[in-house]
């Protein structure tokens, strides 16, 4: 069982584990061994809360593809159970973060103080510029 929350916990037939060839620098190693996790996550079919599929669908974020699906490849690691376990945190921290709700901003009006200082640094920074300028003409 994976604990996202106390209350959200998925089965381990959730999610689909993949393994791959790395990429990158590593030599004979890299063309050898497939060390690389892949995760898959099936959002819509999952036993996730409905907020939470909902969230996770609307969500901009490279690692959701356009079907629904959850991909996190990891290849950090030469260990291919370190590059799983690497995989795995991801894919709660991305599910945690849909959790979260955002406090609604209250939009607030700048004060006479703070109007006052912006026209005053503009004023003092034309100057500055104005004391640059060649008054000569030539």
């Amino acid at each position: 069982m994976i604990q996202i929350t106390q209350r959200v916990i998925l089965q381990d037939n959730e999610i689909e584990w993949q393994f791959v060839r790395s990429s990158g620098a590593g030599g004979q190693n890299v063309n050898k061994v497939s060390t690389a996790a892949q995760l898959s996550f099936d959002i819509a079919s999952s036993s996730l809360p409905e907020f939470y599929q909902q969230k996770l669908l609307a969500k901009a974020d490279h690692r959701i593809t356009k079907s629904g699906k959850i991909v996190i490849k990891c290849q950090q690691s030469r260990s291919q159970d370190f590059n799983r376990q690497t995989a795995l945190e991801q894919f709660i921290e991305l599910v945690k973060s849909v959790g979260i709700v955002q406090k609604a901003r209250i939009a607030t009006k700048a004060t006479k103080g703070s109007q006052t200082r912006r026209i005053e640094a503009k004023k003092q920074r034309g100057a500055t510029k104005a004391m640059r300028q060649n008054k000569t003409g030539y």
